[in-house]
C-alpha cells in the first residue's frame, strides 16, 4: 500500500477556517460600504456635507467654563477642544476621587465594626440602585443651590469656601524663579543619585550600614533648600477670598462642575466599593491567618498581604468602572456643564452637520476609553508579573 496522499486544500480544516473568516470580513466591509454610500448620497441630496470643513468657521457662542482662552469669535475646532478638555478634567479628577472613595467603602463593608459595615452597605445599595441622572439633578438643585449665599460662605479654616457659587480652594501660583528652581531640583536629584550609589557601594564592600536612601534624601532636601534660599520662593500660596459677588485669588469650582464631579464620584465609588470587596474576599483566608500568626497588625495585613493579592482580581473590573465614569460624564448636560457632548450638540445644531459632529464626539470618547484601557492593562500586566 503506497503512502497516503495529502488532503486537498478545499478539504483542509485550517484553510476552510481562514476562508470563512475572510468571507466574513469581506461581507462586513461590503455592508459598511453600502451603508456609507447611502449615507453620503442622502447627505448630498439634502445639501449637507460629510466633511469637517465647518470646524474652521466662527463658532459664535459662549462657553460658561473654559480651561483655555476662548472667545465666541474663535473657530468650532477650538470650541470643541474646550469641550474635550472639560471632559478630561472632570474624568481625571473623578477617577482619582472615586478610587479613594471606593477603596474606603469596600474595606468598610468588611469591617468587624457593625455600624461602619452597615453604613457602607447602605451607601452602596442606595447609590447603585438609583439612576445617575437623578443623582446629578439632586446634587445640583437640592444640594448646591441650597448652599448659603456667597457672602455667607461656609469656611473651613479659610482654605475652603463653599456657597451657591461653587467651591473655592487655595491655588499655588508660579513665580519668576520657578523654572530656575526646577533646574536646581534636577541637579539636586543627580547629586542625590550619586550619593546613593557611593553609599550603596560602601555598604556592599564593607558590610556596614551605608544609609544610602537616608543620605540621598538628606542631600536632595538640603540642595533644594539652598536653591530656595538663594533664588527665593518658587511658589506663591493664594487663599480664596470673597470680593463682592465672586471668589478671587483661589481656584474656583463652578456649581456645575462641582455637582457633576460629586455625582460621578459618589456613583462610581459605590461600584468600585463592590469591586474592592470582591477582590478582598478572593484572597485565601490562610494567607490572612498566617499574617496574624506572624504578629502583623490588621492595617499591615491589609496593606501588605490582602491588597497586593487582590489587585489581580480588582484591576479588570476597575478598568470598566473608569470607562463608565468617562462615558457617564456626558450626562453633564443635565446640570449645564459644557462638556464634550454638550458642546458637540451645540455645534451640531448650529452647523447642521450631524454626521461629522457625532463622529467627532464618538471618536473622542473612543480615544479616551482606549487610552485608559491601555494604561490599566499595562498596570495589570505589571501587577501579574510581580506576583509570579
Amino acid at each position: 500500500m503506497g503512502p497516503r496522499s495529502s488532503v486537498p486544500f478545499w478539504r483542509n480544516e485550517r484553510v476552510l477556517q481562514i476562508a470563512a473568516q475572510a468571507l466574513f470580513v469581506l461581507a462586513v466591509a461590503l455592508v459598511a460600504g453600502f451603508l456609507y454610500s447611502n449615507l453620503v448620497h442622502a447627505l448630498h441630496r439634502k445639501g449637507l456635507s460629510s466633511g469637517f470643513g465647518f470646524l474652521s468657521l466662527e463658532a459664535g457662542f459662549r462657553i460658561g467654563e473654559t480651561p483655555i482662552p476662548y472667545d465666541p469669535g474663535d473657530s468650532y475646532a477650538r470650541a470643541f477642544l474646550v469641550g474635550v478638555l472639560n471632559t478630561l478634567r472632570v474624568t481625571a479628577v473623578g477617577i482619582v476621587l472615586a478610587t479613594v472613595l471606593g477603596l474606603i467603602a469596600g474595606v468598610a463593608r468588611l469591617s468587624p465594626n457593625w455600624l461602619i459595615r452597615q453604613i457602607a452597605a447602605a451607601y452602596v445599595e442606595l447609590i447603585r440602585n438609583t439612576p445617575l441622572l437623578v443623582q446629578l439633578v439632586f446634587w445640583y438643585y437640592a444640594v448646591i443651590f441650597k448652599m448659603p449665599r456667597i457672602q455667607e460662605s461656609v469656611s473651613f479654616g479659610r482654605l475652603v469656601l463653599i456657597s451657591q457659587r461653587g467651591v473655592a480652594l487655595p491655588r499655588v501660583h508660579l513665580t519668576s524663579v520657578t523654572y530656575p528652581w526646577l533646574g536646581v531640583l534636577g541637579l539636586a536629584t543627580l547629586l542625590a543619585w550619586a550619593v546613593w550609589r557611593v553609599r550603596r557601594q560602601y555598604q556592599e564592600s564593607t558590610g556596614r550600614a551605608g544609609y544610602a536612601w537616608l543620605a540621598a534624601i538628606g542631600v536632595w532636601v538640603f540642595s533644594a533648600a539652598i536653591g530656595w534660599g538663594i533664588l527665593g520662593p518658587p511658589l506663591r500660596w493664594a487663599e480664596p477670598k470673597v470680593v463682592g459677588l465672586a471668589y478671587e485669588a483661589g481656584a474656583v469650582l463652578t456649581p456645575e462642575f462641582t455637582a457633576l464631579l460629586v455625582g460621578l464620584v459618589v456613583y462610581t465609588g459605590a461600584f468600585i466599593a463592590e469591586v474592592v470587596r470582591g477582590g478582598i474576599l478572593s484572597v485565601r483566608k490562610g494567607q490572612i491567618e498566617a499574617a496574624r500568626a506572624l504578629g502583623l497588625r490588621e492595617g499591615q495585613i491589609l496593606r501588605l498581604i490582602i491588597l497586593p493579592q487582590a489587585l489581580r482580581v480588582i484591576i479588570p473590573p476597575l478598568t470598566s468602572q473608569y470607562l463608565n465614569l468617562a462615558k457617564n460624564s456626558s450626562l453633564a448636560i443635565a446640570v449645564g456643564f459644557p462638556d464634550l457632548f454638550s458642546i458637540g450638540k451645540t455645534i451640531f445644531n448650529q452647523t447642521g452637520q450631524p454626521v461629522p459632529a457625532v463622529a467627532l464626539v464618538m471618536s473622542s470618547y473612543l480615544a479616551m476609553s482606549l487610552f485608559t484601557s491601555l494604561l490599566m492593562n499595562l498596570y495589570n500586566r505589571r501587577v501579574r508579573f510581580l506576583e509570579k
